[in-house]
């Protein structure tokens, strides 16, 4: 299974933004500069992290970006779901485009749909809080020290 870039720096931006100290604001200027990614695509994302009701962004001179749940109430499997716009590992996982003739009688869809789910269902017992259980050792490597 392989994740869109855009779901892996939506994760990275959680994890930034819930490695602040209390009180601190994460920028969009910032998690670029830290993960090398342009500013205008971060835009996209902590603007569908924002319309997710994971994060809260507040305008303004000294703006930036905020958790707006506890780390501990958000989930890693939904939010790869929300990120990734389908799993479609192989053509016969999208009826519109399956043209595969053994689509009928094939196990392999089967068994990749089964391995998804167990993908998922794994991702689904992490939370954020989880991914911050080494805190320190990513506020060193962000930086943030």
């Amino acid at each position: 299974m392989r994740l869109k870039k855009y779901t892996d720096y939506a994760l990275r931006v959680l994890i930034l933004t819930a490695s602040k100290r209390e009180g601190e604001l994460a920028t969009k200027k910032e998690i670029s500069e830290v993960f090398h990614i342009s500013e205008n695509h971060l835009g996209k994302i902590i603007h569908e992290l924002n319309k997710l009701g994971l994060i809260e962004t507040i305008r303004g001179r000294s703006g930036g970006i905020r958790l707006a749940k506890n780390p501990e109430e958000i989930n890693v499997g939904s939010v790869v779901r929300a990120m990734e716009d389908d799993f479609h590992l192989l053509e016969c996982f999208d009826c519109a485009t399956n043209y595969c003739v053994i689509t009928p009688a094939c196990k392999l869809k089967h068994a990749l749909h089964e391995a998804l789910r167990a993908f998922l269902n794994v991702l689904d017992g992490y939370t954020l809080k989880d991914l911050l259980a080494n805190q320190e050792e990513l506020r060193e490597l962000m930086g943030l020290e």
